[in-house]
């Protein structure tokens, strides 16, 4: 169904490249070119964001199929269509998409000054492949903007990056890349076993039990790198530490969803029996960057790579949580990528605001900020709060939902996976406190001024989603739970007659 009769997910996909449009005709001098590509880049995310807020209130949550669904045949011959939809899962992670890509934009103000339209084109254009890969329900145009996202997000870190910008750069495009070909023979395999690459259609096909463990297998190195799962996490501090900060927000924010968003949409309700013998295999993956991860970022002395170690163990939460296939841990792993996705991305604008006065992001560098920026502290410390899980918070939910999930499983998992918890509150109240208290020693410092009007509205909406998300969590469940439990039924049928089938073979 398509919204007030026009195509509602097509529109907020492409929106973003008619402002790409504006802001190529514009021409002046280099000064007046840069403030248009900024209002221009503003008000384009802006509306497309509004618009999003459209698909949000139409969503009918009691529904678990897809809505909103657009069909256009593409390559009829062969089975290809252009199909775009939403259920609950991918609605939420839309409006994610949306709403930080304004923040970035605004982040970037005043700290990107050199190729200004390049910068704002780049960040449209990774919005439209952002949103169109949380959109797409068929299996060939979910690749192309799943991959498309790559080049943007190469060029951002490449270009406006820290002194190792190339080296980082590169890791993070041949990581991605490498695992992503793997994927596209996978697809390929399904499109010649099931005539189709229509995602709701494959949902449904039987795939050969042999033929599973191989696609999972495909689909594993693409989404792993993505998430990303130890040991394929080694691009990541590095893509962080380099990154402008508001490359640093969106990589978190969203494209780190992308690899867990893949597993849920494809690898679970696609290939039950191999995720399910697989499952072992991804806790082990998981417990350890959960463990691993946080004992390394307790080491860091540069708050975006301590930042960057605690997105792989939190992603790691989220790892275990789909696969323990219960309503709880799967519910949670959806609530905990969101949460995850404001609250790190809200932490990355932290440090960009501190980076930007004084120009170095060594820990050891700062003390007793709170003294000149109280506004400042106050807002860190909720996103602290937030990242460690403090209930009231938006990081509370989607972790104990996981526990409950995971002790569903095994008492060891919920056990190993809540150590990630206590060691998140070990080195985020670290970097707090080695940041905020103290006493001001070096010049600069003391003359250092407090969030302006500006950063205040970068971080408004963050804080209200943190404390909403904390405080009434329902809100956003109410959105996948339907979602959740046919996916959870789906895979307990898929098991039940694998059971039923050995059973009468035997």
């Amino acid at each position: 169904m398509t919204a007030f009769g026009f195509p509602l997910l097509s529109l907020l996909t492409f929106l973003p490249l008619v402002g790409v449009a504006i802001i190529l005709s514009v021409r002046g001098d280099e000064k007046a070119v840069a403030s248009n590509a900024r209002w221009t880049a503003l008000w384009t995310t802006i509306v497309v964001f509004a618009l999003s807020l459209v698909l949000w209130a139409k969503f009918d949550r009691s529904n678990a199929g897809f809505q909103f669904t657009e069909t256009v045949a593409w390559m009829p011959q062969v089975g290809l269509t252009y199909k775009m939809g939403v259920d609950g899962i991918s609605v939420l992670f839309v409006l994610l998409s949306t709403a930080l890509t304004p923040l970035c934009i605004l982040a970037s103000w005043e700290s990107i000054q050199t190729r200004v339209r390049d910068y704002m084109i780049a960040f449209l254009v990774l919005e439209t492949m952002m949103i169109g890969s949380f959109c797409a329900l068929d299996f060939l145009v979910f690749y192309m903007f799943f991959e498309g996202v790559l080049i943007p997000m190469y060029l951002i870190i490449g270009i406006w990056g820290g002194p190792r910008r190339v080296y980082s750069a590169f890791k993070f495009f041949l990581y991605t890349l490498a695992g992503s070909l793997l994927m596209l023979l996978a697809i390929l395999a399904m499109w010649n076993f099931a005539g189709t690459t229509d995602i709701a259609t494959l949902m449904h096909t039987v795939f050969p039990k042999s033929m599973q463990m191989w696609l999972f297998l495909a689909f594993l190195a693409s989404f792993a790198v993505k998430v990303p799962m130890f040991p394929v996490h080694t691009w990541l501090p590095d893509a962080h530490v380099e990154a402008p900060t508001a490359g640093s927000v969106i990589l978190a924010g969203v494209l780190l969803k992308m690899g867990a968003y893949g597993f849920l949409r494809f690898s679970i309700p696609m290939l039950p029996l191999a995720s399910a013998d697989f499952a072992p295999v991804i806790f082990a993956l998981s417990v350890v960057a959960v463990i691993y991860t946080s004992l390394v970022a307790l080491a860091q002395t540069d708050m975006k790579k301590l930042i960057a170690y605690s997105s792989v163990a939190h992603m790691g939460v989220v790892t275990i949580g789909i696969f323990t296939f219960n309503a709880q841990g799967m519910g949670g792993a959806i609530f905990q990528m969101l949460s995850h996705g404001v609250v790190s991305a809200a932490l990355f604008l932290c440090v960009g605001v501190v980076y930007d006065r004084i120009h170095t992001r060594e820990i050891a560098r700062y003390g007793g900020l709170a003294n000149r920026m109280p506004g400042y502290a106050l807002a860190f410390m909720l996103f602290t709060m937030a990242s460690v899980g403090l209930p009231g918070t938006a990081g509370f939910a989607g972790e104990i939902l996981v526990l409950i999930g995971s002790f569903k499983v095994s008492i060891w998992l919920a056990i190993f996976g809540g150590m990630g918890m206590i060691l998140g509150a070990c080195y985020m109240l670290y970097l707090y406190r080695r940041v905020m208290f103290g006493k001001l020693t070096r010049a600069d410092l003391m003359s250092i001024l407090d969030l302006s009007p500006r950063e205040i509205m970068t971080f408004a909406p963050l804080v209200v989603l943190t404390i909403w998300m904390g405080v009434y969590p329902s809100s956003f469940t109410s959105f996948f739970d339907a979602t959740v439990n046919s996916l959870v039924e789906h895979h307990q049928a898929a098991l039940a007659a694998t059971t039923k089938l050995a059973g009468v073979a035997h």
